[in-house]
This record gives structure tokens, sequence and C-alpha cells, in this order.
């Protein structure tokens, strides 16, 4: 059974190429949101393996929502897709529980190996 994954970003553009990418590899992208409430909605609803997440989006941002999906399930697999490489984003993120971080313009070899990583872990 093929993993499951939503997609989060405020750009349709940006989930639609990053949906194209898992799709081609093999994934099944359950879900996107274009911000962080959005997302833990359709993470509780949807329970993907994997969520890729855009840091700066309208509402609720994308650290915030990494916190909020995980009080529900601490247990969850983020990745952190952001245009922002500064260290200070980076460090907030995974502290908030992400469990990487891929910078955009990424390359998307880049992205499936931090995938393959987190789902393998």
């Amino acid at each position: 059974m093929s993993k499951r994954i939503l997609v989060v970003d405020d750009a349709a553009f940006m989930r639609m190429m990053i949906k194209n990418i898992l799709t081609k590899s093999g994934y099944e992208v359950v879900g996107e949101a274009e911000n962080g409430s959005n997302a833990a909605r359709m993470y509780a609803e949807l329970k993907p393996d994997l969520v890729t997440m855009d840091i700066t989006m309208p509402e609720m941002d994308g650290i915030e929502g990494v916190k909020e999906i995980r009080k529900s399930d601490p247990n969850a697999n983020i990745i952190m897709v952001s245009a922002m490489g500064q260290q200070a984003m980076v460090m907030e993120a995974i502290q908030a529980g992400a469990k990487d971080f891929i910078v955009k313009p990424f390359q998307q070899e880049r992205i499936l190996q931090a995938i393959d990583r987190v789902l393998s872990q």
C-alpha cells in the first residue's frame, strides 16, 4: 500500500508541484490544505502517513500547524517546506516537532530523500 501524504502550502502551484513529484514516485496525496488550521483538521480526518508543511501561510502558519497536529498525534511525520531557510525558522520548526526541513526552491530528489528517510524511521 502506498504511503499517504497531506500537502500543505498556501500557493496552489507549489501544492501541484509537490503533488506531481509525489504521485510520480508512487505516493498517494490524500489531501491539500492552504493553511495550518485546515491542515490540522484534515490531518485528524485523513490520518496521513506524512505531511509536507509550508511555514508562511495566512490564518495559521506552518509552525502553529505542526504544534496543532502534534497535539492530536505526537508521532506525526511532518516535513517543513519553506523558502525561508533562516536558521531560527529551522530550529523553531524542529522544536515544534517537524522531522526535516526542505528549503525552496528544492530539487525533486531532496524532497523524496527526506520523505523516505522520515517514513523509514
